[in-house]
């Protein structure tokens, strides 16, 4: 979305980090580098040339300073259009021209086309390029690897990303060749759960539209956009404002089914794409309006409910739809049927290609949000429980009887509650939805999962609980 800077948060922007951008041939070792620079693993590492495509960027503290560290796709001199190429290398090149420092990855041996073309194109950076040969662990080859000054580099940095050998030397070369915010020009760090970005992770089937509907949000094209289903590897970050609020977005790689996926690359992807949504706050699931739902879009429902994320269901494409009178009532009533015992789940008809319906999904996911990190206190909620009971007492029969004495909230963002009872194995899943249905209800969590967990009253302890998931 289109920044409003009169709306920007002064002690969150007061300036922007550094940004290093690493860049180089396929296959050269950019994210291992990469990796080794963030002290985790955070790109898609394999020996296929290409397996970058989007730019990865990420938060990293080097020497103690922060920044912000970008992997770049492979520059390729021969482009394949099917491959992507020519998108990713157009995206390497803008990258490399935004950052405030580049770090050409070479690796030990002679130069090949590749690298000779990139480098021509990198002579208007040189008064900000650092360049390492990597792959010389041990000093292999690095004898030869110095004749790569003939090609005009002040200095080069023998390293092996694998190996961690001259990464503190290198580290030190980055640090002194950037300038960083004073220290009280740092933003502050001691927000509230409230006051922080609210983080969106963008999940479905490949070609929905999740990286278009990523780039409508962000007013940016950091993610590629094609045709070509999975053109998405890794998990592509960027953030916006809209309204005044902070937003982080994570957009991910398709996710098929199981069997669908083959290649090793795809499947450190999907994998990558799952673990986002215990980095979320709320996951747009996106889903091709046209296509329809699928088995695979209930499973990642059901995944984002297991950890209690909010869900929004995106209907992308909407704007390909026939015009028909009660069309969207339609296609709700039938993902309700289809979802089952997630009614709670919002249903936001949107176009990431005009923008048609973005800022009620926006504002949807603020609402969300907000009941994502709310706490009632447990005064009130014992109140309501005693109402509760009265309109719908415990069963009375002797296997069915208990009684439910109190309850407590026990977290935020994910929302779950304990319910303390007389005999917990009595407690059918029929009165749990009861419970969890009121909640939404009463306590103001309507657009979220809540969990509830039946536990047994002090005078029943040590004869077991149970716990009832999350709805």
């Amino acid at each position: 979305m289109k920044e409003d800077t009169a709306e920007k948060d002064p002690a969150r922007l007061v300036r922007a980090l550094p940004v290093v951008a690493l860049a180089g041939r396929p296959n050269v070792g950019k994210s291992t580098l990469f990796n080794r620079l963030l002290k985790k693993r955070r790109a898609i590492t394999d020996p296929t040339p290409g397996v970058t495509r989007d730019p990865v960027q990420s938060g990293a503290v080097i020497l103690g300073r922060p920044l912000r560290l970008v992997d770049t796709g492979g520059f390729r001199l021969e482009q394949d259009a099917a491959a992507l190429d020519d998108l990713v290398v157009e995206k390497t090149l803008k990258t490399v021209e935004s950052a405030d420092l580049v770090i050409l990855v070479l690796e030990a041996g002679e130069l090949t086309a590749e690298d000779e073309e990139f480098i021509k194109l990198l002579r208007p950076c040189r008064d900000k390029l650092i360049t390492v040969v990597n792959k010389t662990e041990g000093g292999r080859r690095a004898d030869e690897a110095w004749n790569l000054l003939s090609y005009g580099f002040d200095k080069l940095y023998m390293i092996s990303a694998e190996h961690g050998d001259h990464i503190e030397e290198l580290e030190r070369a980055i640090v002194e060749s950037l300038d960083f915010p004073e220290e009280g020009e740092f933003p502050e760090t001691g927000e509230t759960e409230e006051a922080r970005p609210v983080r969106i992770a963008l999940l479905g089937k490949p070609n929905t539209g999740k990286s278009s509907l990523s780039n409508r949000l962000t007013s940016s094209s950091a993610s590629i956009v094609s045709g070509i289903p999975g053109t998405t590897r890794d998990v592509v970050e960027g953030s916006f404002f809209w309204k005044g609020r902070a937003f982080e977005v994570l957009d991910t790689a398709g996710i098929r089914r199981k069997s669908k996926v083959t290649e090793n690359i795809e499947y450190y992807s999907v994998n990558r794409a799952i673990k986002t949504i215990d980095n979320a706050d709320i996951v747009f699931l996106v889903i091709d309006a046209e296509e329809g739902f699928s088995d695979q879009d209930k499973k990642i429902a059901a995944l984002a409910s297991e950890r209690g994320r909010g869900i929004i269901l995106v209907l992308n494409k909407w704007d390909r739809m026939p015009q028909v009178k009660n069309a969207f009532t339609a296609v709700q009533d039938r993902i309700r049927f289809l979802f089952g015992q997630m009614e709670y789940a919002p249903v936001i008809p949107v176009s990431a290609l005009d923008g048609s319906g973005v800022d009620r999904l926006l504002n949807t996911a603020v609402n969300m949000f907000s009941q994502l990190v709310s706490k009632v206190e447990t005064a009130r909620l014992n109140q309501v429980l005693r109402q509760w009971l009265a309109e719908y007492p415990p069963p009375s029969g002797p296997q069915t009887r208990f009684s439910v004495k109190y309850a407590v909230q026990t977290s935020e963002n994910p929302v779950a509650f304990i319910f303390f009872v007389s005999r917990p194995r009595a407690v059918s899943e029929a009165y749990v939805s009861y419970l969890k249905n009121r909640i939404r209800r009463d306590l103001g969590f309507s657009l979220i999962p809540v969990g509830v967990e039946i536990r047994a009253s002090r005078q029943e302890r040590g004869r077991g609980r149970r716990g009832s998931g999350r709805g």
